[in-house]
């Protein structure tokens, strides 16, 4: 194997299992070292410790109970945010394993770069999750779990068996999400209002929210004072809600 194609496998599997470790953390970890156990794969020396047999056996162990708790509405999304002290630094971990024993400098970027990407794919399953369990049946649930786990499956033997093909997909997937991730996030920042409305934990009066999305835009200069007015006349008349005018 020439040097060129052992730094793109290396640089592939990096990227690959710290994106596989933000969507299953437990999948990637078992699928790794079953793949190291089996001979398919020759896993780098500090990652050899994945092929051992009760790595193995916790990771499936811990695979089943996530598989389980993945398609629960609502115990997903507590899933997600309890692994988000789980996932992020395992990922970051194995990135850096996966570059091997080559020097201190390299293996500490690798772990902060797939630290990164390891946070970002989380984010954006636990944002994608929080707004599909606003569907009321458990089909999308079901569904975006089974994809989610095939996803990895696939993700990693595409970085293992085909590098190349993995590394192009994954940039464009790097782009979709810096497009995707924001909406995501704010999506589930208003499930997550509301949620907090019908507990009781959120006690805004009704309209005080767009009363200071309206003041927000005036004061950063998006709207001029006869709109910001003009509007505020509007909102008063719809909620029979007084504000003072900004000076």
């Amino acid at each position: 194997m020439s040097e060129y194609e052992t730094i793109i496998q290396t640089v592939a599997l990096t990227m690959g299992v710290a994106w596989a470790s933000g969507i299953n953390l437990y999948a990637a970890i078992g699928a790794l070292g079953l793949a190291g156990a089996f001979g398919y794969v020759d896993l780098p020396p500090t990652l050899e410790v994945l092929q051992d047999p009760g790595v193995i056996l916790g990771a499936g162990l811990m695979y089943c109970v996530e598989f389980m708790a993945d398609k629960i509405p609502g115990i997903d999304s507590s899933w997600d945010a309890l692994h988000t002290f789980i996932r992020v630094p395992a990922g970051a971990l194995l990135a850096a394993g996966a570059v091997g024993d080559i020097t201190p400098a390299l293996v500490i970027a690798a772990g902060v770069v797939g630290g990164g990407i390891t946070t970002a794919t989380h984010a954006t399953k636990a944002g994608a999750r929080a707004l599909i369990n606003t569907s009321p049946e458990p089909f999308s649930n079901w569904g975006a779990s089974l994809g989610e786990d095939l996803a990895v499956f696939a993700g990693l033997w595409a970085a293992l068996q085909h590098p190349v093909l993995f590394l192009s997909v994954f940039f464009l997937f790097l782009l979709l999400l810096c497009w995707l991730l924001p909406k995501l996030w704010r999506g589930a920042a208003l499930v997550f209002r509301k949620i907090g409305h019908w507990l009781g934990f959120v006690s805004d009066a009704p309209g005080e929210r767009q009363l200071q999305d309206l003041q927000r835009l005036w004061q950063e200069g998006l709207i001029t004072p006869d709109e910001y007015h003009a509007a505020l006349a509007r909102f008063r008349t719809r909620v029979g809600k007084s504000s003072p005018s900004p000076g």
